[in-house]
């Protein structure tokens, strides 16, 4: 009876981390597209690329991390709200370590986006750069 509602949380949780981490991917992604064109100065073959290879690593780092942190263990007789608990414990836990990583992401487009900014300004006007 136990390993039949373990199951179950497993069946509940996969879907739903899986399509969190799709989400949210889908919506920083799509917004930072703007952000990789202007890192590279308008390059959009390059930019895209670069926001692919993100996505990619992005989908790879946290249904990883949601697979490596699947186990259900229980100790004692499981029913349905102590199932509910584990499973609010579990997605709630995932949902944070994803926002995160959402906040992760956001800092090194802002980052790349100063760099590049700073790199242009240096770049046109060469006599301010201090050695």
């Amino acid at each position: 009876m136990e390993n039949s509602k373990i199951v179950i949380g497993y069946l509940i949780y996969l879907p739903i981390v899986i399509l969190l981490t799709i989400y949210v991917s889908k919506a920083l992604f799509k917004n930072g597209k703007t952000f990789m064109i202007d890192i590279f100065k308008g390059n959009e073959d390059i930019a895209l690329a670069t926001n692919r290879l993100f996505e990619v690593g992005f989908y790879l780092l946290n249904i990883g991390w949601a697979l490596l942190v699947l186990k259900i263990s229980y100790i004692g007789i499981m029913n349905n709200q102590t199932l509910i608990e584990i499973l609010s414990r579990k997605i709630g836990a995932f949902s944070i370590y994803l926002g995160a990583m959402l906040f992760i992401n956001l800092f090194l487009f802002f980052r790349g986006r100063k760099k590049s900014k700073e790199n242009s300004y240096h770049k046109n006007n060469p006599e301010q750069i201090n050695l």
